[in-house]
């Protein structure tokens, strides 16, 4: 699959800047522009909550971080770019002139993706010499989070280039979907364009107040979509006999004249005062960047419990971020890992995110021993236990762990962990995993490991491959010089 090695931005706001922080975190050059004075300060913005996003999100080892460079003109933005975005306001006469002059000195096999909303990508491309590699490639807010992609052809759009849109967009973690008719609005706006316009309804005849009607998505069918979307809610709310039987019970309801969905509300000076003022009330002084950064939390989440769901094979966007952390685990795994044998390996290093710590504002317990695991997955992908060799039907699998708490890691605070190899046999691996407040260099937790080496088909532990032992035997000689770390074959309660 073709990847994208160098991206171009056209435009820096909330999408734009979403894009660029997409690119740059999946280890892709940007070039910018964007004549807007403070360009560089709100790039610069969403990308720190992009980065705090991401540290919360995954612990797969990510790309070294892109290159940004701002261009003082769209002609050197686009140069040497295979993959330009243009997020510019969502006018057609802006859009189709900047897309003009992109498809002018852009290169020749460049593809080109526009932003917006609702435009049609055949007015779009409707003055270019290259109109067969215009498409619209739709995202939602936070762009660095969402991963869906709207991928619309316009009539002059070449089938290839959007089969190349789509395969581009997987290993930048996000998910192409491709609307076979082009439409105002496409698919996704259409459907909260109906929802926004009733809602607006609702406020407007003092049904209830904004915040009420956020809790009702939000404490009902907005949990729903999240994880099944609309049909396979409604398949199951059909009870066994499933989606026909639904649409027999509830099919009628349809003609009552219950919405005003082809009624347009009337924005006028007094529903907008009272949307504002009830959203003001609502938000209780949090501000923009603030509800950005409670969002992103709430995002990370929300996609880390699907990515657990479906016995553990994930579900919905939780698969699609499973996936995507399975790719950057493998091109973690091919990278060369050097380390300094005189010394315990430094092998992981993350920060404490609000999802891990418990009411004493102290990482819980049971985040301790997944920053261990993560430690013995980075040992067994140096010596070659990576995820190609587990599809084999072979790992190494822990069979007892004892953890010492010596320390408090609070939120925020950056974390790195160590691993010591006490010993190893041709089936067993003896560790010693130590966790350091990277500041201050104080020891926070130990953790003591045995491993065996399992085949899953024979479900019996079994001696592990030659090439993976000397691996490790490598290390386990270079280690063999070092102290012994304190707290080695403790046992609970055992005296100091």
């Amino acid at each position: 699959m073709t990847g994208i090695n160098k991206a171009a931005c056209i435009g820096g706001g909330v999408i734009g800047g979403g894009w660029i922080a997409r690119f740059l975190l999946a280890g892709i050059d940007v070039n910018v522009f964007d004549p807007h004075p403070e360009a560089s300060r709100i790039v610069g913005e969403v990308l720190a909550n992009a980065e705090k996003a991401y540290a919360m999100l995954t612990g797969a080892p990510l790309p070294p971080r892109g290159r940004l460079t701002f261009c003082t003109t769209l002609e050197e933005a686009v140069a040497g770019a295979d993959w330009i975005q243009e997020s510019v306001p969502e006018r057609l006469d802006l859009k189709r002139g900047v897309l003009t002059e992109i498809d002018a000195v852009a290169r020749p096999d460049a593809l080109i993706g526009s932003s917006t909303s609702g435009l049609l990508p055949t007015d779009l491309q409707r003055d270019m010499k290259h109109p067969q590699r215009l498409f619209v490639a739709h995202p939602y807010n936070p762009v660095y989070l969402l991963p869906l992609v709207e991928i619309v052809g316009g009539e002059k759009t070449s089938a290839a280039i959007i089969q190349a849109a789509m395969e581009r967009l997987a290993p930048i973690g996000m998910k192409g979907v491709h609307i076979a008719k082009e439409i105002e609005a496409f698919v996704g706006d259409r459907l909260l364009e109906a929802l926004w316009r009733e809602a607006l309804w609702l406020i407007h005849d003092d049904i209830c107040t904004v915040e009420t009607l956020d809790d009702v998505i939000r404490y009902s069918f907005g949990l729903r979509w999240a994880q099944m979307g609309l049909f396979q809610t409604y398949r199951i709310a059909g009870g066994e006999a499933g989606m026909r039987h639904f649409l027999a019970q509830f099919g009628p309801c349809l003609a009552w004249p219950w919405t005003k969905l082809t009624d347009v509300v009337d924005l006028d000076d007094a529903l907008i005062e009272k949307i504002g003022r009830q959203s003001d009330e609502q938000a209780a002084g949090l501000s923009i960047r603030e509800l950005e950064r409670i969002r992103d939390e709430n995002l990370v989440g929300i996609l880390q419990a699907l990515k657990g769901g479906h016995d553990g094979k994930g579900w919905g966007a939780g698969r699609l971020l499973k996936d995507f952390e399975q790719s950057l685990w493998a091109a973690g795994g091919r990278a060369t890992t050097s380390f300094d044998p005189s010394k315990p390996l430094k092998l992981v290093e993350t920060k404490v995110d609000p999802a891990w710590v418990d009411y004493n504002g102290h990482m819980t317990e049971h985040r301790y021993l997944q920053v261990f695991g993560d430690t013995s997955d980075a040992l067994l992908r140096l010596i070659g236990v990576d995820l190609a060799y587990v599809e084999t039907g072979r790992s190494y699998y822990t069979v007892e762990t004892h953890i010492r708490h010596l320390g408090e890691a609070k939120l925020g605070q950056t974390i790195h962990s160590t691993c010591q190899i006490l010993g190893v046999d041709e089936k067993r691996l003896h560790v010693f995993h130590t966790l350091y407040d990277t500041g201050a260099g104080e020891a926070l937790a130990t953790a003591e490991h045995m491993l065996l080496h399992v085949d899953s088909k024979a479900g019996k532990a079994t001696p592990a491959p030659a090439v993976i032992l000397d691996k490790v035997k490598a290390i386990a000689e270079a280690h063999a010089n070092l102290v012994a770390p304190e707290g080695v074959g403790r046992h609970v309660g055992q005296k100091r």
